[in-house]
């Protein structure tokens, strides 16, 4: 199966946040109401440096991806 690059995704014991999910390395879940992140793949020490820079951009195309995912269902 191949999944897209970003996910949405809600729960009902949280219907306040907004939750998108990057499905590629390094994967995580970002809460966009408080830029809470969290990581599903072990970062290694090696890696923590360079996916720091490239963190920053993914959060920025997250964060572009719901904005444009929501005027999609806005003009539907």
């Amino acid at each position: 199966m191949q999944l897209p690059r970003f996910l949405m995704g809600d729960h009902s014991d949280h219907p306040d946040d907004i939750f998108v999910i990057h499905t590629e390395y390094p994967r995580f879940i970002i809460n966009l109401i408080d830029d809470e992140l969290e990581f599903i793949d072990d970062i290694q020490k090696a890696d923590k440096e360079d996916l720091e820079a490239e963190t920053k951009n993914l959060i920025e195309e997250a964060s572009r991806f719901y904005d444009e995912q929501m005027e999609f269902y806005e003009n539907e």
